[in-house]
């Protein structure tokens, strides 16, 4: 059984059952494996738990950047980098529901390593939000806390015969263009 395989399988049960309800039983079970055999890999679930988070933070950061090399004006950036964001939480739904996971009840030890990687990330937000001419006085934190939060609950109702990622993500930040224009 190959590593990628088994986070594959976990990320998957992960976001089926959350991460307190998964057992490394359970996934050795559905990997095809032995329990034991797991540990060669990841000497405990909340390494496995960070290694599929990470895997996770990587993939969706590797579009997000890739998205942005090819843009200059602050709202085309923003809204590549929203497409971008979108298409890579609904293209791999294990992944975007371990992504967008609540962390509050992981050991305190993991919870920051994971809000450490996801802060990361979300770097590259701060810094497309700050360059966007918004009305004085907007609090940049919670436009870009609103709009994250807009994007990350999308998997949760998002239909494959809808609207495509694409088309969402241009019409939530057409719409937050649009109020940020109004209030100037």
């Amino acid at each position: 059984m190959s590593r990628k395989t088994l986070m594959a399988v976990s990320a998957r049960l992960f976001a089926r059952g959350g991460f307190d309800a998964t057992s490394m039983r359970d996934i050795a079970g559905e990997a095809g494996m032995l329990a034991g055999s797991m540990y060669y890999h990841f000497p405990s679930k909340n390494d496995l738990i960070a290694a599929v988070y990470e895997q996770g933070v990587a993939e969706i950061g590797s579009a997000v950047d890739s998205a942005l090399a090819e843009r200059e004006a602050p709202w085309a950036r923003l809204e590549a980098a929203c497409v971008a964001h979108l298409e890579s939480l609904l293209a791999d739904r294990a992944h975007a529901a371990v992504m967008t996971a609540d962390l509050s009840r992981l050991d305190p030890k993991l919870r920051r390593r994971l809000v450490t990687l996801r802060d990361g990330y979300e770097r590259r937000f701060v810094d497309l939000v700050a360059a966007l001419p918004l009305a004085p006085g907007t609090d940049r934190t919670l436009w870009r806390l609103q709009l994250l939060g807009a994007l990350n609950w999308t998997p949760t109702w998002y239909r494959v015969d809808g609207k495509s990622p694409a088309t969402i993500a241009r019409a939530l930040v057409a719409a937050l263009r649009t109020s940020a224009a109004e209030a100037s």
